[in-house]
């Protein structure tokens, strides 16, 4: 499926906007342990035939995002987090991304002893560029990522070095996704374009579709015509669906449907609160006995308390409430009164954040 894209309206000088097509993974999958699809690979080698350059984007740093043992199925996790250890395998770390938390990689399970049998599980760039290099040996392949490119200086001599011609194929994060011109840039791969779409998040769908769009920008921003390649397993998706028919108006009145459909903002009031703390056991009784004094309105819901979906973030034990109301509503009034009448003990933390940006 492709069409081409009519969002944004035009670009500067000659230039035309990119085609955008979308890979059915249903239909045309990768091969076992691979990660680019055929239709992918072809338009990379004739990219890459015909002198242009290509950038593959995933938006997940490292070489995977989870790791486990083959022998009794024991995941390596942060001790601080609720989160599992990204593979930095060209660091030799294996690393939390909320905390920073680090070990080496273990020879030996932590858990059952056995050696060498942890396996890498899932794609993140490193990975993709380790597949580049298989399949494509005399590329040129750099990876760009925050903790690869952590200076001015560096990120300076990388946009040279693509202007210059010097990379072949540039595999990044969402670091690549805008304020970059690159002349000879023609064919941009999303390998991943369902990340981040599933979840409870609210904004999970107009945020994809915002950073989709910035990446497809990337690609024929000069005198060589761009193509896009998202690689998807549910192509039927508003985000993929719209975003390939570069239907902007179209994704609004979806996402602006189901909002209004919903009450949900800005159609109504969104309000999260975390409560968090170090004894898991005082912090559920705290938060129970929130629960009990919770306002009764017949506008309002309060739902929780519940595990947030970050349940432990360097060592405090998080759960949240979320109070939904309708547009109009004085919910800071009933906030105020509401937690103005508990006082948290110990160190257990109410944060609150009306309409909020992110559900973690």
């Amino acid at each position: 499926m492709s069409v081409r894209a009519n969002m944004p309206p035009d670009r500067h000088g000659t230039a035309e906007l990119p085609e955008i097509k979308v890979v059915d993974l249903r239909k045309t999958p990768p091969s076992r342990g691979r990660w680019l699809a055929p239709p992918l690979v072809e338009a990379m080698t004739k990219t890459l035939e015909e002198g242009e350059q290509v950038m593959l984007f995933l938006n997940r740093r490292g070489y995977a995002p989870l790791t486990l043992c083959r022998a009794c199925g024991y995941r390596m996790q942060c001790p601080d987090c609720s989160s599992w250890l990204v593979e930095h395998r060209s660091r030799k770390r294996m690393v939390c991304h909320h905390c920073g938390y680090w070990v080496p990689p273990p020879t030996t399970c932590p858990d059952c002893g056995e050696a060498d049998s942890f396996t890498a599980c899932g794609p993140g760039i490193e990975r993709i560029a380790e597949e580049v290099a298989l399949l494509f040996p005399e590329a040129r392949v750099l990876v760009m990522a925050s903790d690869t490119v952590t200076s001015p200086d560096q990120a300076t001599r990388l946009v040279q070095d693509m202007t210059e011609r010097r990379i072949d194929v540039l595999v990044g994060t969402q670091i690549v996704a805008k304020g970059h011109h690159f002349p000879y840039l023609t064919l941009v791969g999303v390998v991943d374009a369902d990340l981040g779409l599933e979840g409870g998040d609210l904004r999970a769908a107009e945020r994809t579709w915002q950073m989709l769009s910035q990446v497809a920008g990337r690609a024929g921003r000069a005198l060589h015509p761009g193509i896009v390649m998202l690689q998807s397993w549910q192509p039927e998706h508003p985000v993929i669906r719209t975003l390939a028919a570069g239907d902007r108006d179209g994704f609004l009145k979806t996402e602006d449907e189901a909002r209004k459909t919903s009450n949900m903002p800005p159609y109504g009031r969104l309000v999260a609160l975390i409560v968090s703390g170090k004894d898991a056991n005082a912090l559920d009784a705290f938060c129970q006995t929130l629960a009990r004094k919770a306002p009764h309105h017949s506008s309002v819901d309060v739902w929780g308390p519940v595990p947030a979906p970050l349940a432990i973030l360097r060592g405090r034990h998080r759960r949240r409430f979320l109070v939904k109301a309708p547009r109009g509503f004085a919910i800071q009034a009933l906030l105020r009164d509401w937690l103005g009448k508990l006082r948290p003990p110990g160190d257990i933390r109410v944060q609150v954040d009306v309409d909020p940006y992110s559900f973690n």
